[in-house]
């Protein structure tokens, strides 16, 4: 791709550095941006320096938040003894959009995938059984993606956390093999949280098959 000016073509470059942001989408970015008002640009330059600056992870669930501990972490009105471990931030949003689910939240930051190279030890995994083993967690749901990949870091998890002698459910199958749980629609991931089931359940039924 060819550019009329090194400052276009750095800016493409940046952008199309995001996943999902191939080099045309990225060009289409730059041009949106020229075409806005400085006052607006300057917006979004500010919006993501501050971004930088004060978004970090919670020192207790890893959930991203501009303080110490998150508010869902510091909230007095969550039940403490039920743990929902997800991937990302992403579905800690898509959970909490049900409204379905009123316990704490752990984020592993990722699942474990040896063909990208992330193994346990790049996952928040220590920090999850350190939580666990205080004793006041009485539940563990595993909200996972349901493809090989979250299939297999739900067992490793299961095999970590049944020494803690603690109750380990994961989703019902109201979100499909394969989904992403970003993806899937609030009522359906609602009922799945709702009526979640034993992993040993799940396990031995995949075993089965």
């Amino acid at each position: 791709m060819n550019f009329s000016s090194r400052v276009i073509e750095d800016a493409v470059n940046e952008f199309s550095r995001l996943p999902g942001v191939g080099k045309k989408t990225a060009l289409r970015y730059v041009l949106e941006i020229l075409k806005r008002d400085t006052v607006d640009a300057v917006k979004l330059t500010e919006a993501i320096r501050r971004l930088k600056e004060k978004v970090r992870p919670c020192k207790e669930c890893h959930n991203l938040t501009e303080t110490d501990t998150c508010d869902i972490c510091s909230s007095t009105d969550r039940d403490r003894g039920l743990l929902c471990v997800v991937e990302d931030i992403r579905d800690v949003i898509s959970i909490e959009n049900t409204g379905q689910y009123r316990g704490l939240y752990h984020v592993l930051g990722g699942i474990i995938s040896p063909m990208d190279g992330v193994g346990p030890s790049d996952l928040t995994i220590d920090s999850l059984t350190s939580r666990v083993s205080r004793g006041e967690v009485r539940e563990v749901i595993l909200a996972l993606s349901t493809t090989m990949e979250g299939e297999t870091t739900n067992f490793y998890l299961y095999k970590k956390l049944l020494p803690a002698g603690i109750k380990i459910s994961t989703l019902a199958r109201g979100v499909s093999v394969g989904d992403n749980l970003e993806y899937a629609d609030e009522v359906t991931l609602g009922r799945s949280i709702l009526h979640r089931t034993p992993y040993e359940t799940t396990f031995n039924q995949s075993k089965g098959q």
